[in-house]
Parts: structure tokens; C-alpha cells; sequence
């Protein structure tokens, strides 16, 4: 019972600290309990705590450290655009469209240049080029 004291002491003090180390000694302490509900003598379950915390913290730390410091990537200005669906509000073809992008009308031309996409198409986003969205259809003519 004193290994899950110290555990639960210990996950008290994280939830203050919010530093992780003390959570992950919360473990080890856990692995000393389970020790100890085996049966086995202090200096066994003092290993078994030393040996798990030397291991969470070489292993596990890191790991975990490095994804609660980088958030999500966050994708911003024309970026944010690439991959949307976009509706065609002209003929796409090599020198001309336009296309209504999220609200937004936008200068197009097909991502395929040999392509030419009707109006109402419904269309992908690719890549921004300047003030002009290269599209590719959704769904090619012989698709359909």
C-alpha cells in the first residue's frame, strides 16, 4: 500500500506541476506496487521502480514531450486553400476560368493543362499559383 501511496502523491503533485516527470514516477511507483502484490521483498520492488522509471523516462518522455510541444500543423494565407473542393463558374481551360473557392471567386486553370473543365464542375484545389487555383475535377469525364 505504500507503493500506491506514493503513486497517488505523486499524481497529485503532477496535476500542480504539470511537468510529466512526476506522472511518469507515478508509474514506476505503480510497478513497485505491483511488485509488491506479487510478493516479492522491498529491495525487488525497489528495482522494479528504479529499473521502470530509468525506462519511462528514457523512452516514454521524449516522445511524449515532443508532441505536447508541437501542436498541430496550422495551415494559413492561400496554404489553407489547397486541398478544398471549389465549384467552376466558367469553362476551365489552359488561358482562362474562374472558379468560387469557400465563398471567394478566384481566377482558375486546370492542373492539366490539356484539360478543359465545363462550368458547375465541382473541383479540387491543388496548388495556388499567384492569384490563380490550379484545379483538377473530382471526378474525370470518363469516370462518371
Amino acid at each position: 500500500m505504500i507503493w500506491v501511496a506514493v503513486a497517488a502523491g505523486l499524481g497529485v503533485a503532477e496535476l500542480v506541476a504539470t511537468t510529466l516527470d512526476l506522472a511518469l514516477l507515478g508509474v514506476a511507483a505503480l510497478a513497485g506496487a505491483g511488485l509488491a502484490a506479487l510478493g516479492l521483498p522491498i529491495g525487488f520492488q525497489f528495482l522494479g521502480f528504479c529499473i521502470s522509471a530509468v525506462l519511462l523516462m528514457a523512452v516514454v518522455r521524449p516522445v511524449v514531450r515532443r508532441h505536447m510541444l508541437t501542436g498541430p500543423p496550422i495551415r494559413s494565407g492561400v496554404a489553407r486553400l489547397i486541398g478544398k473542393e471549389a465549384v467552376t463558374l466558367t469553362d476551365v481551360a489552359r488561358d482562362s476560368g474562374r472558379v468560387r473557392i469557400g465563398g471567394e471567386e478566384w481566377t482558375a486553370r486546370p492542373y492539366d493543362s490539356d484539360l478543359v473543365i465545363p462550368k458547375d464542375t465541382t473541383v479540387e484545389v491543388f496548388a495556388i499559383d499567384g492569384a490563380t487555383a490550379l484545379v483538377h475535377p473530382r471526378e474525370l469525364p470518363w469516370q462518371v
